[in-house]
C-alpha cells in the first residue's frame, strides 16, 4: 500500500522558513518522480515543484522559484521541500504526491 506522510508545517511570519518532509513507503521510492502540491482555502490544487526519480532535475512553479527548494533522500525514502522567504500567499495545505497518490498534507500558515 502506498503511503505518503507529510510533516513539518507550522505558523511563521512573512519572511520565515519551514522545511517540509514526506515519508514514503509501500513502493520503490527510487523508481518515481515526486512532486509537491498545495491547496489554499477556496482554491484548487496548485502544483508547486517536481523532482525526478534520481533527483537530478527539479522544476518549480513561477510563484515559488528562487524561494523553495525540493530535494529527496532516496536512501531514506523521504522527500523534502525547503520553504524560504515565505509570503502570506504561500499559506495552504501542502501535499506530496506520486501520480494520483497523495498524503494527508501538512498545514503552512504565514501570518503577520
Amino acid at each position: 500500500e502506498v503511503q505518503l506522510v507529510e510533516s513539518g508545517g507550522g505558523t511563521v511570519h512573512p519572511g520565515g522558513s519551514l522545511r517540509l518532509s514526506c515519508a514514503a513507503s509501500g513502493f520503490t521510492f527510487t523508481d518515481y518522480g515526486m512532486r509537491w502540491v498545495r491547496q489554499s482555502t477556496g482554491k484548487g490544487l496548485e502544483w508547486v515543484s517536481s523532482i525526478t526519480a534520481d533527483g537530478s532535475i527539479t522544476t518549480y512553479a513561477e510563484s515559488v522559484a528562487g524561494r523553495f527548494t525540493i530535494s529527496r533522500d532516496n536512501a531514506n525514502h523521504t522527500l523534502y521541500l525547503q520553504l524560504n522567504s515565505l509570503k502570506i500567499e504561500d499559506t495552504g495545505m501542502y501535499f506530496c504526491q506520486r501520480g494520483t497518490y497523495r498524503g494527508q498534507g501538512t498545514q503552512v500558515t504565514v501570518s503577520s
